[in-house]
């Protein structure tokens, strides 16, 4: 006599797959949003780099007007220049922390998809000792 289906141990436990594909969506929609998050804080940073410029270029020395948050303050261009600089460096320390977190969280994706590494992907610049070093060589 022949079965009619597969046996009950044979089925797939689809409480389980529902749950890794679960985790899948979870940590996909995680990279997402982190690489909307570079996205947007490279606006902020581009912006923050041309109001650094226009401030470079212009000679007078007198007062600026500068959006704080949703207020408007006259202040001295040399300290509207370093208010600049500092959120140009947070924000350099921001995408860079979040590049860092995404890194981890690409590679941990693909082996929940059960696919390989990318090759390359987890290089790192040479740091200017490194540099240095390899220029004296050549």
């Amino acid at each position: 006599m022949m079965n009619a289906g597969p046996a009950k141990s044979e089925q797939p436990d689809t409480g389980l797959l529902i749950e890794h594909l679960t985790q899948i969506e979870g940590l996909a929609e995680s990279i997402l949003a982190d690489k909307q998050k570079l996205i947007n804080l490279d606006r902020q940073r581009n912006k923050t780099r041309e109001a650094i410029r226009i401030l470079q270029k212009d000679k007078s020395s007198e007062k600026k007007w500068v959006c704080y948050g949703n207020m408007f303050i006259k202040m001295e261009k040399r300290k509207v220049s370093r208010l600049l600089d500092k959120d140009f460096d947070e924000i350099e320390k921001e995408m860079a922390s979040t590049r860092s977190e995404l890194k981890p969280k690409m590679s941990q994706l693909r082996d929940m998809e059960h696919e390989e590494d990318i090759q390359g992907f987890n290089l790192q610049p040479l740091s200017a000792d490194e540099l240095n070093s390899l220029k004296d060589l050549l």
